[in-house]
């Protein structure tokens, strides 16, 4: 893990960058491997790749990310970069790989009311993918809505939001 992550930083070749983000997905899906990971340094590392032009580098940087947010400790560091996986997700084109990936994200991150504040901003981006989104889209739109219409302090926020 810790080559990968080493892997990660050194290169701009983005298909080398995708499959180390492939690999480092699967191995998340073990909890020892979750956090090794963040204990690497790897959160970091990771969520730096959401910055990258390359839409399917993008996208396994979101879905490496998914799979580690499944512990609390990773998502207290995931959350730093929750505006940015909203900002991919309103700039991604409509119905794309990166645009489920950065929803699945949100999903997870907004299971617990801790870090809803920080999607306020995207309510409407995300009542607009309701409305105009394939079916595959409006379910994990829903499964995010859903989630922050379980926080009482949303409510306000979700029925003012402008579409």
């Amino acid at each position: 893990l810790q080559k990968l992550i080493h892997l990660l930083q050194a290169t701009d070749d983005p298909l080398i960058q995708e499959q180390a983000l492939i690999t480092l997905s699967n191995s998340a899906a073990f909890s020892v491997n979750q956090d090794i990971i963040r204990n690497l340094d790897g959160l970091s590392v990771i969520g730096g790749m959401l910055f990258n032009c390359v839409p399917k580098v993008k996208e396994k940087a979101l879905n490496a990310l998914n799979n580690l947010s499944m512990n609390i400790k990773n998502q207290e560091e995931i959350q730093v970069f929750i505006t940015q996986v909203c900002g991919t997700v309103e700039s991604a084109p409509l119905n794309s790989e990166v645009q489920l990936a950065g929803l699945r994200l949100l999903t997870n991150m907004s299971v617990t009311s801790d870090y809803h504040q920080k999607m306020i901003n995207s309510i409407p981006c995300f009542l607009h993918l309701l409305s105009e989104g394939t079916e595959r889209t409006q379910i994990q739109v829903l499964k995010v809505l859903v989630n922050l219409s379980a926080n009482p302090a949303m409510t306000r926020h979700l029925l003012r939001a402008q579409v």
